[in-house]
């Protein structure tokens, strides 16, 4: 069996991450203004605290897969849902600027992200994409008990 065989390219993979984020995204907009910062369940986090989670790994991540350098990442403050909704407007413009900026054989390279994962670049990147997917478990959750119809 050959090890050389792609099974998805970076544009595709790029693609997949950017579809993962417009739905996160819708998932965001459908909550309730007040129920976003303060609905739980289960002792769950508030659903404004896990987008937080995506939008202080994403950028951070990638200047770091980049780079080499993992500088320490923080989670934004917002307090309403449109500076939610703006952020990750934004981190979604900069995943679009900065993805393509990884050199090619970075995505083989084992690294210690922030000191604390150490991985395969590829991996790491899987591991946002499904730590965003499932948190958003999480939303589709809460929304529904909401008695709102999730995305």
């Amino acid at each position: 069996m050959s090890t050389d065989a792609l099974l998805i390219t970076l544009d595709q993979f790029l693609k997949h991450w950017q579809g993962h984020r417009g739905l996160t995204r819708r998932v965001i907009d459908a909550f309730p203004e007040d129920r976003l910062f303060s609905y739980t369940s289960g002792g769950m986090r508030p659903f404004s605290a896990l987008a937080m989670e995506f939008l202080g790994m994403t950028t951070p991540t990638l200047n770091g897969v980049i780079t080499g350098k993992w500088e320490h990442y923080s989670e934004p403050k917002a307090t309403t849902k449109a500076e939610i909704l703006e952020q990750w407007d934004k981190t979604t413009k900069q995943v679009d600027e900065l993805f393509p900026k990884i050199p090619a054989a970075r995505f083989q390279e084992v690294d210690t992200a922030f000191g604390q994962w150490k991985m395969p670049i590829h991996a790491l990147l899987l591991y946002v994409v499904d730590n965003e997917i499932h948190h958003r478990g999480q939303g589709y959750v809460y929304l529904r008990e909401l008695g709102i119809d999730p995305p």
